[in-house]
């Protein structure tokens, strides 16, 4: 399936599942979640997957729930789980690495009737990958490496911007002496930014736009991928 860009009914079929999140409308309308959301996004991570393999060969774009796609409905056994029992915004991630896919760098996006939120990096750290972002900007090289990377994404788009802090003390190791030692309080390291949600109706023009962002984000995925080889599970 060539991608073409997804229907101007899609955005049309989340504002009504936001109306009706729940088990018995999504299975009434299942078709529809098939011919405007799941088809297009396997063919959008196809096309847009080529192209992003041409910045990093092993990136990795894979067409599948569980790989590049999000399953619809949501985790109801995590802590604090959303009662809703469908997602209200489409997710899609190409990632980089042998681990986690959340937990690898990754070129990610998701889209909803609110907006197209398109980022790079690693959002939320969990605890190995957390430990190996701080054992990499202990060096004091590698701290000024990464607040130089966020701040030269940050002068090619105004639009561009990266994560708030998560953390209010510095962990240990740390100290305010430090130069650029804030970048110790991230919870996840991403830069990010957002548009409006009927680009993604346009095919070429959305492909083309993403490619620019990811492209002009790229040193901060080559970094935090250098960042996850660091990383120690169990």
């Amino acid at each position: 399936m060539e991608f073409t860009g997804f229907s101007k009914k899609t955005l049309l079929f989340l504002a009504d599942l936001k109306q009706n999140n729940n088990k018995e409308w999504f299975s009434a309308h299942k078709k529809e979640y098939e011919e405007l959301i799941l088809n297009p996004s396997r063919a959008f991570v196809t096309e847009m997957g080529e192209h992003l393999q041409a910045l990093e060969p092993t990136i990795k774009a894979i067409p599948k729930i569980n790989q590049s796609l999000y399953r619809i409905y949501r985790d109801s056994r995590r802590p604090n789980a959303i009662a809703q029992p469908m997602k209200e915004r489409i997710g899609i991630i190409f990632w980089q690495g042998e681990h986690k896919r959340m937990q690898s760098s990754s070129f990610y996006l998701h889209f909803s009737t609110e907006e197209l939120y398109v980022a790079t990096g690693v959002r939320w750290f969990e605890k190995p990958m957390l430990d190996a972002f701080r054992s990499t900007i202990k060096n004091d090289a590698k701290r000024a490496e990464l607040a130089n990377i966020l701040k030269v994404i940050k002068a090619k788009n105004k639009n561009y911007t990266h994560l708030e802090k998560g953390y209010k003390r510095f962990p240990r190791g740390f100290h305010a002496d430090m130069q650029h030692a804030d970048l110790s309080l991230y919870k996840g390291m991403a830069t990010y930014t957002k548009f409006d949600p009927h680009l993604i109706e346009k095919g070429d023009e959305l492909i083309e736009r993403l490619y620019t962002v990811y492209e002009d984000m790229l040193p901060l995925q080559q970094f935090m991928y250098a960042v996850s080889l660091r990383v120690e599970y169990d």
